[in-house]
């Protein structure tokens, strides 16, 4: 995976290190997964991004992965997306790069449009897969929402979801070796292995449903609105057209710009089931 590219370990705060992959050259774009995957879900877009002249930047969001997973506070700002947004902004910095695109799938495309919304000085493009805002999603959540993103309250409210999770990740989790592929499978093991990740990969959620809801419900009292070019895509074989319509119409109040969309064949993990027409849209967006 990842030829061509470094892995290194990047401080962006005190006690904060991300495990972060870096290649190419150009302008820089940071790639941020989902949950409960590590930055090596990205291993097919990354290596087509960096050949098309691109800096690319992945790292393990905080507490994901390798990176560093400090202990939570009581009011969750320690996994809110703002905190990791700051990380992005200065993981960036500190690789060279005071502007670039950010990408954000799933969890982190939350990360992603709160880095925008709080540093658009900084950021010049921004692509959210598989997402509505969190405020959006909790607002119009419905008995169908609550049937199929359970998960959203069990892993935000309930104070048995650590032990519940830890007691069998794999068959929490059931992740596909064989769509993730060997080595994108292995990493997330190790990550799941490693004390502390499952934590804070529940804290990230319980920021969800209070910390970061309350900065989105700020942000929108304020007109704070995302001002550079943005791409919304969907998996087609994902629920979100079920739940949401056309989610592009979602994020146009949250967007200065006239929203840009997309529709990749794939389900959720779309950046290893179709990471080459992933890539295509990517770079299509980026080039605009």
């Amino acid at each position: 995976m990842f030829a061509g590219f470094e892995l290194r370990t990047v401080c962006v705060a005190p006690g904060i290190d991300l495990r972060v992959r870096v290649g190419g050259s150009g302008p820089a774009v940071v790639l941020l997964h989902g949950h409960p995957r590590t930055h090596t879900t990205w291993h097919v877009v990354a290596p087509r991004l960096a050949a098309a002249g691109r800096t690319v930047i992945c790292p393990d969001l905080r507490g994901y992965g390798q990176s560093s997973a400090p202990p939570d506070d009581a009011d969750h700002t320690t996994y809110c997306d703002r905190s990791m947004a700051a990380d992005t902004v200065a993981l960036a910095a500190a690789l060279g790069h005071e502007r670039f695109a950010v990408v954000g799938h799933d969890r982190g495309s939350y990360v992603a449009y709160r880095t925008a919304l709080d540093h658009p000085e900084r950021v010049t493009r921004l692509a959210a897969l598989d997402s509505v805002p969190v405020l959006e999603a909790l607002e119009r959540a419905d008995a169908c929402f609550a049937e199929a993103w359970w998960h959203w309250f069990f892993l935000g409210a309930s104070p048995h979801a650590e032990r519940v999770i830890s007691a069998d990740p794999l068959a929490w989790y059931r992740p596909d070796p064989q769509a993730m592929g060997p080595e994108n499978y292995a990493d997330l093991l190790r990550a799941l292995e490693r004390p502390g990740t499952v934590h804070a990969m529940v804290a990230d959620y319980r920021a969800g449903l209070r910390t970061d809801r309350r900065h989105d419900e700020e942000a929108r009292a304020a007109g704070l609105l995302v001002e550079c070019p943005t791409l919304v895509a969907w998996s087609r074989h994902d629920d979100m057209e079920e739940l949401y319509g056309d989610p592009a119409r979602v994020w146009e109040s949250w967007c200065r710009l006239p929203v840009r969309s997309a529709v990749i064949d794939s389900g959720h993990h779309m950046a290893e089931e179709a990471g080459d027409q992933l890539a295509d849209v990517l770079l299509d967006h980026l080039r605009r």
